[in-house]
């Protein structure tokens, strides 16, 4: 696999609560360098990137990040402003805590309400397989599924542990044909952005892949 079709499927991210103007700059240059699918930044240097790149750039943001258990009205204001300032995929955070509880039924709730603000953008659901044992995998599976939502996701990357390729190969079995998957965390060679593309992925978390497969 080229190093640019690779690089096309990554989400290049910065998401450090201590990330300067510096950061996301260089985050974007690189990104308009090297094609990535786009760059997921923090909610609150949306609107200063998209003022300074423009079209240029596609603008990825979290919501309800990371540990998922703010309220629903709360991720729908995140949603709304995210994208007003100028978003165009929203990646939110499941509440791990309903999942854990087995309220299956209010997690697909919360993720039909954001796909509905979301519109025609892409929403990614991160489900924190790190936490979940696979019942509550395959439930989330059926409830990213059910919702509408674009993408499911293995992880924020702040959790325990990140993406692993049984995972990914669990959730290709159980998504539905319209669900598109997305891994991060813990990828960190060529030949894990390869296995996990391979295995199904459509995209890729990470902050350190463009340094990693261009050796810039």
């Amino acid at each position: 696999m080229e190093v640019k079709d690779i690089l096309k499927h990554i989400d290049h991210t910065q998401l450090k609560a201590f990330a300067t103007w510096a950061d996301m700059e260089k985050l974007c240059n690189e990104a308009i360098e090297y094609g990535t699918a786009s760059v997921c930044i923090p909610p609150c240097y949306i609107k200063r990137v998209k003022e300074r790149f423009g079209s240029k750039i596609n603008i990825c943001t979290v919501v309800g990040f990371p540990l998922g258990y703010s309220v629903t009205a709360a991720k729908l204001a995140e949603t709304r402003q995210a994208i007003e300032d100028g978003a165009s995929e929203i990646d939110m955070v499941v509440n791990i805590s309903d999942v854990k509880n087995g309220d299956y039924d209010k997690v697909e709730q919360e993720i039909i309400a954001l796909k509905q603000e979301c519109g025609n953008r892409i929403l990614k659901v991160i489900i924190e397989t790190c936490y979940l044992t696979e019942e509550e995998k395959i439930a989330m599976c059926k409830a990213v599924t059910n919702a509408g939502a674009d993408y499911i996701k293995t992880s924020t990357g702040f959790g325990t542990g990140g993406a692993t390729l049984p995972d990914v190969l669990l959730m290709k079995e159980h998504i539905g044909s319209a669900v598109r998957i997305k891994a991060a965390g813990g990828l960190s060679s060529r030949e894990d952005f390869e296995s996990f593309l391979e295995a199904g992925c459509e995209r890729i978390g990470s902050s350190s892949g463009v340094a990693m497969l261009t050796g810039k």
